[in-house]
């Protein structure tokens, strides 16, 4: 009897609260490797499943941001250790959608790990390096503490599909904020990978939650949104999308982290920069003697 059997085609579902829902709008697209073969198939997110998600990331901000900033990072920890037990599937995804040798890809997966690491060890140590004691002149204590800012839009990087999408993601979490990302529209699949991590670990459903699809689509309802407090553009490039979702997002106020000339150098160390932008400065006085 002939061994020779078709494969299972794929068609990969969205991540939002928690659950993998399809696409409202039943809409999916084709995902190929950069020699044009096919891989999967992804869901096209909607502007009805961007709603949902904001939904979705506001339930879950009160719990998330509640959490102790020792226990967030434990939250993220537990990640990048479910991660490295799927670090083959996500090298075999990067080198498919990024064109990369095993070896590359393998380097580019470890390097997405040792950054979600890197931003779970910072939870619990913004508040001594951002916060404050203010000198008063009066009986009073003046002290300044990091806060989240809310519900952040997460625009992912359109060529690195993961270490770019750690990159970008981690930071908003470490500080205490829920996300709405829109994935690598022609690279979703270590994004979505990543959905079924995050699922598995011990993030509280809602915390995180993934659209594959357009971003020139999805990114103009978030942008104007009012229940999202702020959004990355990392995923445009200044002039162009990243302009219209500026104009957009001066319409509800939101904290904008504005677009790079071209994709950044995702190796490189981030330092605060992604983290600082997101977070909000709470001053509390008390009176001395009280």
């Amino acid at each position: 009897m002939s061994t020779d059997r078709l494969p299972v085609r794929k068609t990969y579902k969205l991540y939002l609260g928690g659950a993998f829902p399809r696409s409202e709008s039943g809409r999916t697209y084709e995902v190929h490797d950069t020699k044009g073969h096919f891989l999967a198939n992804a869901a096209r997110a909607s502007r009805k499943d961007a709603r949902d998600a904001v939904v979705a990331a506001r339930g879950a901000f009160w719990k998330w941001s509640g959490a102790t900033a020792y226990n967030r990072g434990q939250v993220l920890y537990r990640v990048a250790e479910v991660m490295e037990g799927r670090a083959a599937q996500f090298a075999e995804e990067v080198a498919a959608g990024e064109g990369l040798s095993a070896t590359r890809a393998r380097a580019a997966v470890d390097a997405a790990i040792d950054r979600w690491v890197w931003y779970a060890g910072w939870t619990d140590k913004l508040a001594a390096v951002l916060g404050s004691s203010n000198p008063v002149a009066g009986p009073y204590f003046g002290f300044s503490t990091p806060e989240p800012t809310g519900v952040v839009a997460v625009l992912a990087p359109q060529r690195s599909s993961l270490l770019g999408l750690v990159s970008v993601l981690g930071p908003v979490l470490a500080g205490g904020n829920t996300a709405v990302v829109v994935t690598s529209k022609d690279r979703p699949l270590p994004a979505v990978t990543l959905g079924e991590v995050l699922a598995t670990s011990d993030v509280p459903g809602g915390v995180v939650n993934l659209l594959t699809g357009d971003a020139a689509e999805i990114g103009p309802w978030l942008a104007e949104h009012a229940d999202v407090d702020g959004i990355d553009l990392a995923g445009t490039t200044a002039g162009g999308l990243a302009m219209e979702l500026e104009r957009s997002a001066a319409g509800t106020v939101k904290r904008v982290l504005r677009a790079a000339a071209e994709e950044p150098d995702w190796t490189a160390d981030p330092g605060l920069t992604r983290m600082t932008p997101f977070l909000e400065t709470k001053s509390v006085w008390h009176p001395i003697g009280v």
